[in-house]
């Protein structure tokens, strides 16, 4: 019985990961990371979806070009969650979660162009680099220099895949 007990306080207990950014910019920049771990979920899925649902003469270098562009995208989740632990926050716990905090929109369609898949990608990407930069805003007002550093490379890494899908569509 006594096992049983521990291990619902356990469940119950709140995380003391200790920090010394202060509770209140634990609170902020765990938000902030936690609507851009949702938003790189979302924008995964859809890079992958269109990835999948690539046709067209030009088939194989998007198709590439998504599934490399879908790599990248997929290595932030992990580093954004855990700096999110390493500040003293929590992280998602779902995708329900994620669903309720994203603000890049899904698209279900039966079908969509390959010019309108790489011109949604490339908005999606810019929206992104909008959050990643209000993010990096709030960082550097609680002095947070190492996630402000990961915003950094992230944007840089963001702007080459809207480069990279702006080139692709260009039709002349």
């Amino acid at each position: 019985m006594k096992n049983l007990k521990d291990a619902k306080k356990r469940r119950t207990s709140p995380m003391h990961t200790p920090s010394s950014l202060g509770e209140k910019a634990v609170r902020d920049i765990s938000a902030g990371l936690n609507a851009l771990l949702a938003d790189v979920l979302a924008l995964y899925m859809k890079t992958k979806n269109f990835h999948w649902h690539m046709s067209g003469p030009y088939f194989r270098d998007y198709h590439l070009l998504l599934d490399d562009q879908s790599m990248q995208i997929f290595a932030l989740v992990d580093v954004i969650a855990e700096r999110v632990r390493k500040i003293g926050g929590t992280t998602l716990r779902s995708t329900g979660h994620a669903a309720r905090l994203q603000r890049i929109a899904d698209n279900d369609a039966d079908f969509v162009t390959p010019a309108d898949m790489l011109a949604e990608l490339r908005e999606d990407n810019l929206r992104l680099i909008d959050s990643m930069r209000s993010t990096h805003a709030l960082c550097d007002e609680y002095h947070d220099v190492a996630s402000a550093s990961l915003l950094e490379n992230w944007i840089d890494e963001a702007e080459q895949r809207v480069w990279f899908l702006f080139e692709s569509g260009r039709t002349g």
